[in-house]
């Protein structure tokens, strides 16, 4: 699967690749009609780019949260160290921790090894931390543990802060900065990639690496590839193997398998895998790697399903050995659609009779779960303003109608580059608001910044009166917006 340096990477045709422009299309055109939030996407097949696009605002040199595609960078540092002959995979993790551990370790976790957190069989049957701990790798070897570990299968986060926290006590440096001579900088991984840190100060391994997609597919096409890149070895392929096939069940959870740190998947494929489906997956006997970003957390599980069968039917199910007849039509028709991506704003009307009745005027709301005790909307053009009162003061947030308009969430107390410290400023949104009925209003608050996250809201007026419903999906943040409320002119 070795590829010329000069070509990896680079764009290709895809009927060159042995898929089809049109069937490419095709799979773009069912993301969007099935209405996922996709930021990014990317196809490489045989080392070379088929397909790559964005969704306005996100570009392809924009650094995006990975979230738990960040487990898997983990494990290739693992690796890394177990190549220099610095770790093996049965140290005991307690050993690495003596200012943490207490007086009475439970044998449990005293038992359990590095390998056994790689595969997610820790001893631990619930994540130990919460955003209020202010010691992350502390909690892991204080909680109660409940089974022996190396047993079964539970996706616990901790685990991988534990790996991290190993890494950078070993090296003495981010875990990151780590990887970059050995395998971050040979394959062109952005300079400016870094990770949102824990309460402790080390890298939150388990969900924080800000980087770009063709960053997480760079590590995949390495891992596809054994550990190679152009030829060289960069991590040893005995490690990649292992970290990319079955090393413990988690049928209960519908998965076929999981290794070290990165998921299996059918056909002999493996993927990375990150909340709100950030995703790169890989099917080596196809020479094929699919990776995306999004954040469709809103969505829950049915998200990650939808995108796996429109890549599973649109695109491996077409892909084909040799070199495709040329096509220019459907290769330009693919590469307006591209050019064209933005993020889909809220769906709806553009006008309405009660834009005019409740301009400017404020309605004041009872007691509810939100904390809001004043709103008022004012409307100019395909534009709108939504001021309200809250707990931490009064905010504003402009919102285009049937169009996205960039703007800075009014909160200020969400975590920023560690967790458990306020960023002090907002995070970059886009709102959008549409009439879905003539007197309702709803707006759909999209957060884009260093962490993701979907607000929806829907505003009802009736007579003097007003209802208000808000949803959010969002890790740690958005709480204060989700419930409902009643209230009157004021």
């Amino acid at each position: 699967m070795n590829r010329n340096e000069t070509e990896l990477f680079t764009p290709a045709v895809p009927e060159s690749l042995g898929i089809s422009s049109s069937a490419i299309l095709r799979f773009i055109e069912r993301i969007e009609r099935e209405g996922i939030n996709m930021h990014g996407f990317l196809v490489l097949r045989k080392g070379r780019i088929a397909a790559e696009g964005y969704w306005a605002p996100f570009s392809r040199d924009r650094m995006h949260r990975m979230y738990s595609i960040s487990k898997s960078f983990v494990s290739l540092a693992i690796g890394l160290l177990v190549d220099e002959g610095k770790l093996r995979l049965e140290d005991r993790v307690a050993a690495f921790f003596e200012d943490k551990v207490p007086d009475h370790l439970h044998p449990y976790v005293a038992q359990t090894t590095v390998r056994d957190l790689l595969m997610m069989a820790g001893p631990h049957s619930a994540v130990s931390y919460s955003r209020q701990d202010r010691d992350f790798a502390d909690t892991f070897f204080r909680k109660e543990p409940s089974h022996p570990p190396g047993s079964v299968f539970f996706y616990d986060t901790a685990g991988t802060v534990v790996l991290t926290t190993i890494v950078e006590r070993i090296s003495g440096v981010p875990f990151l900065t780590y990887m970059r001579d050995k395998l971050l900088d040979p394959v062109g991984f952005s300079k400016e990639a870094w990770c949102i840190r824990t309460p402790e100060g080390t890298s939150w391994g388990g969900s924080g690496v800000m980087c770009t997609l063709r960053d997480t597919a760079k590590l995949a096409y390495v891992c596809m590839n054994d550990g190679r890149w152009n030829g060289k070895q960069l991590i040893s392929e005995a490690y990649i193997r292992e970290a990319t096939s079955k090393q413990i069940d988690n049928s209960l959870s519908g998965d076929i398998g999981y290794g070290y740190q990165i998921w299996c998947e059918e056909d002999r494929g493996f993927s990375f895998r990150g909340m709100g489906s950030q995703f790169a997956i890989v099917y080596p006997d196809r020479e094929l790697v699919f990776a995306c970003t999004s954040d469709t957390q809103m969505m829950g599980h049915i998200a990650p399903i939808l995108i796996r069968n429109a890549l599973r039917e649109e695109l491996l199910a077409n892909l084909h050995d040799g070199p495709l007849p040329a096509d220019d039509a459907a290769r330009k028709a693919l590469e307006r659609k591209i050019d064209s991506l933005h993020i889909i704003p809220q769906q709806g009307g553009l006008t309405s009779s009660y834009a005019e009745k409740i301009n400017g005027k404020w309605y004041r709301l009872h007691e509810n779960p939100m904390n809001i005790s004043r709103l008022r909307f004012t409307f100019e053009g395909d534009e709108g303003r939504w001021e309200y009162e809250n707990e931490s003061g009064l905010h504003r947030l402009d919102f285009g109608i049937g169009k996205q308009k960039e703007g800075t969430f009014p909160e200020t107390k969400y975590f920023g580059e560690r967790i458990g410290t306020a960023k002090g400023e907002g995070y970059t949104c886009l709102v959008s608001g549409a009439w879905v009925e003539e007197h309702k209003l709803n707006l759909l608050v999209y957060i884009t910044d260093d962490y993701l996250g979907t607000a929806k809201m829907t505003f009802s007026f009736i007579d003097d009166k007003i209802s208000v419903h808000m949803l959010k999906a969002a890790e740690w943040f958005l709480d204060e917006y989700s419930g409902f409320a009643g209230g009157v002119l004021a």
